[in-house]
């Protein structure tokens, strides 16, 4: 699963602030910010603070954490005779409760807790949420709505980066529930806005995390689905993006590796040639993209591999050579010892392809 949200360099479509492509989505804006002054003008301002502390990026655990995992609880369970409370995957690896070290005789599912949990979840960064004030005096005159504003993460961020934290712990249903509900959330602005650029980008990549849930449970199917979802939305935006073609081509070659373990060598063969050609469009006019040019040569090999399985062992040759000759042309700075050590990797594997010895391919 990627390391990066697909929301961090992205607004929402719909917050104050915007970047608008189109006359509609404008004039939509209009119209928010128009209804927005109308309720600030009826209404008393409260300052946006989630009050468990799930409103920054920066790493917190709040009541409704599971310590395991270190995301929000998901099948909360509670463990007897201490009363611990945790994610239900994440207990079941245990025989000992990890705050207090009591033995566990049995686990009890939570419905309570996990019923708040959700409830938290499903309020939790909505754009606007109209609340009427209980205590009218405090707001300076009878009938009037307490509007609060969106809390500093935002919603899709946030269930992003809990399914991140599940996805680490290996709690992979916590994982695929936040990424569908994040996926939700998406279409249902798809539905309204349109096939803008940062919502099929955002979709593109939350459809490639589900994938890769599905994938890390044997859901080889689900899997690809997703992942031919993902390539759906990715395909439609400009190429321009390096970090969308990135992400276009991973998925491909995800594609074409379920395919190739499932014996369908003509169908990854068909795959990796997609993520190869993309790969090879994105660094046309840029030679200064070293990452880009191993991702080609890594393409390459998965070609050549392909073909040599399907006894095509000259055309295979000539794949490893031609990447072989990408990372040797290729010249790295001082700072970047990353991606030196990665191409040495992936450069000695395809030389080892034209000698006896054959490893398995790079990823």
């Amino acid at each position: 699963m990627t390391s990066v949200c697909p929301f961090a360099k992205a607004a929402r479509p719909d917050d104050a602030c915007p970047r608008k492509s189109s006359e509609n989505n404008k004039q939509n804006e209009t119209e928010h910010e128009a209804k927005i002054k109308n309720e600030s003008d009826d209404s008393a301002s409260i300052s946006p603070k989630c009050p468990f502390g799930y409103d920054s990026t920066s790493f917190k655990l709040g009541p409704f954490s599971c310590v395991i995992c270190q995301a929000l609880l998901f099948e909360s369970s509670k463990c007897v005779p201490c009363a611990h409370k945790y994610c239900k995957a994440c207990i079941s690896r245990f025989k000992d409760c990890p705050l207090c070290g009591a033995d566990i005789e049995t686990i009890e599912p939570d419905k309570d807790l996990q019923d708040v949990v959700d409830r938290f979840i499903e309020g939790h960064a909505r754009i606007r949420r109209p609340q009427v004030n209980s205590d009218l005096k405090e707001v300076g005159a009878e009938n009037k709505t307490v509007t609060y504003g969106d809390v500093s993460l935002e919603r899709g961020a946030f269930l992003v980066q809990q399914a991140m934290r599940a996805f680490r712990a290996q709690n992979i249903l916590s994982a695929k529930s936040r990424l569908s509900l994040c996926a939700e959330d998406i279409r249902e602005q798809l539905e309204r806005l349109g096939n803008t650029s940062e919502l099929c980008s955002q979709l593109g990549a939350v459809l490639g995390m589900l994938g890769d849930c599905c994938r890390a449970v044997g859901e080889a199917s689900a899997a690809i689905t997703y992942f031919e979802e993902s390539v759906e939305f990715l395909s439609k935006l400009p190429t321009d993006d390096l970090e969308v073609t990135h992400t276009l081509s991973v998925s491909l070659n995800k594609i074409g590796d379920l395919k190739y373990y499932d014996g369908d060598l003509q169908a990854a063969r068909s795959y990796y040639s997609r993520s190869l050609d993309v790969r090879r469009n994105a660094i046309k006019d840029r030679s200064d993209s070293p990452s880009q040019t191993i991702d080609v040569a890594v393409s390459l090999a998965k070609v050549a591999d392909v073909d040599r399985n399907l006894g095509q062992e000259d055309v295979a040759n000539d794949g490893f050579q031609e990447a072989i000759k990408c990372l040797e042309s290729l010249t790295l700075n001082s700072n970047e010892s990353g991606l030196e050590q990665k191409r040495i990797s992936v450069l000695e594997y395809l030389r080892s392809q034209l000698t006896s010895d054959q490893p398995a391919a790079p990823s």
